[in-house]
């Protein structure tokens, strides 16, 4: 992309997946607790739902630890360049998304991750979600913030 103001090279994580597993692990066990209390208490008519829920939680957890915060899957983003006309990101898979089309960008109120949303030049719609364990140092991920204001 031409004008490229800056790249932004990530790493894992591992803070944030430990604090991940901490959070999803017992959500699904106590989860699958309940179900099996309700299966076998005869209420088996809950107990589906109750499985479904821990299914969909498992999803979301193995997703959220594997993708984006250890960056292991294909679709991971593994870095990201901003310009003043779109973003680009370089996925694991080696794959580059230029993201040109209604790029919009998302900052949680905590301050610890920041949301990418947009359309690649085939228009496919791509959504990624940066935190800030990605980034090098905290002033890298401030800097990634303020340079992606363009697109608020």
């Amino acid at each position: 992309m031409a004008a490229e103001l800056k790249r932004y090279e990530f790493v894992a994580d591992k803070r944030g997946m430990v604090w991940d597993i901490l959070l999803y692990v017992p959500t699904a066990i106590a989860l699958i607790i309940v179900g099996s209390q309700l299966w076998y208490s005869g209420d088996q008519g809950f107990a589906y739902v109750v499985v479904f829920a821990t299914t969909f939680i498992v999803l979301i957890g193995f997703n959220r630890i594997f993708k984006t915060r250890l960056m292991l899957l294909p679709g991971a983003p593994t870095a990201l360049s901003v310009s003043k006309s779109g973003v680009d990101l370089t996925l694991r898979s080696g794959a580059q998304v230029q993201l040109v089309k209604n790029v919009r960008f998302f900052s949680d109120l905590a301050g610890r991750s920041i949301g990418l949303a947009g359309i690649d030049l085939t228009g496919k719609s791509h959504q990624h979600i940066f935190h800030k364990g990605q980034f090098a140092s905290e002033a890298e991920f401030g800097e990634a913030k303020a340079s992606l204001r363009i697109f608020k």
